[in-house]
């Protein structure tokens, strides 16, 4: 059997005394869709053996609310893609100390899973959506089909699941006259809704800076259209939130170029790969599989690299927009949504 965790560990506090609850982990760089802010048109795949088993995602999962983190969200590249998916979310909804087990997706899914993730323990779902136009959803995700992910919402909503929140990203000439339709769609659905800006992570065929939208121009247009309410309201992630007035619907903006969130990270990222990844901006990682792989039976050596990770964790990132290169190279599917 696999060593607990002592109940006296250290906790997961970096060196700038910002405590770590909440982990982010990918368990697939695969996805049904190609989003061109998200992935080249092309994409290579890890081959099997270099992607987390779910046993060894399970652990991992284990070892970290062993360690005190009390929020996991699930992601990838399509999370819901993996084979056997649902096992891992089972096994993770029956952990004690855990207080939110998350789901990020691109919602193609959902009208086949919604209510086994709800069974599961899933308690919120977060999803995206780009796009209220069939054919400019189409050419966004390259692969995606609409309906089905409006399909996928309405599951979410019939399964019971709350605080549903859309992620959109917008981008300047391609999809920002939607930011008012998309808030609508929000408002009818009751749903929450978050506008995340583009973030410069792998080649992806085209030039942020021109397709930058930042979100104080997001936010100027959508208090033209609607009045809105600052909020202190947070779900422990960056985005700051505002509340439509008369209506169910918060609106989040996170946005990593116009007001970098880092002073208050609480969370680290384990791509599917396992690897630790400190910050979302940096290449700063500390690889877990292997230790993973070496020690089956103890927890030790995975519990100590996970500490010794803390003193790395830098104070933030540093998005340039006008380098000619990205912040870095590894695809968002990499280290996970």
């Amino acid at each position: 059997m696999p060593n607990k965790v002592p109940p006296t560990a250290s906790p997961l506090t970096d060196q700038f005394g910002r405590v770590v609850d909440y982990i982010r982990l990918s368990i697939t760089d695969r996805c049904d869709f190609r989003c061109t802010y998200c992935m080249a048109e092309e994409m290579t795949f890890l081959p099997r053996d270099e992607v987390l088993s779910l046993e060894e995602c399970a652990r991992l999962v284990r070892i970290f609310v062993g360690l005190g983190v009390s929020k996991v969200r699930i992601t990838g590249g399509e999370p819901l893609v993996r084979k056997n998916a649902l096992w891992l979310f089972e096994e993770i909804g029956r952990l004690e100390n855990l207080k939110e087990l998350v789901l990020t997706s691109n919602g193609s899914q959902l009208y086949k899973q919604a209510d086994n993730l709800k069974k599961a323990g899933v308690k919120r779902i977060n999803i995206s959506l780009d796009s209220l136009d069939p054919l400019r959803f189409k050419s966004i995700t390259r692969s995606g089909e609409l309906g089905q992910v409006l399909a996928g919402i309405q599951a979410a909503k019939q399964a019971g699941f709350k605080n549903i929140k859309l992620n959109s990203v917008l981008m300047r000439g391609v999809n920002d006259d939607e930011a008012v339709s998309l808030v609508k769609f929000a408002i009818d659905q009751a749903l929450d809704i978050s506008f995340i800006e583009e973030m410069p992570l792998g080649e992806v065929g085209h030039s942020r800076a021109s397709t930058f939208c930042s979100n104080e121009s997001t936010l100027k247009i959508l208090q033209a259209a609607y009045p809105l309410l600052a909020s202190t309201e947070t779900t422990g992630g960056p985005a700051r939130y505002w509340k439509v007035a008369n209506s169910q619907t918060k609106i989040g903006f996170i946005s990593p170029h116009s007001h970098n969130f880092c002073e208050h990270c609480n969370r680290v990222r384990i791509s599917c790969k396992g690897e630790l990844y400190l910050c979302l901006g940096t290449d700063d990682k500390i690889e877990l599989m292997p230790l993973l792989r070496q020690h089956p039976h103890d927890d030790q050596a995975i519990i100590a690299a996970i500490l010794a990770g803390m003193a790395i964790k830098p104070l933030g990132h540093d998005f340039d927009l006008n380098r000619s290169q990205p912040a870095v190279i590894r695809f968002m599917s990499h280290t996970g949504g």
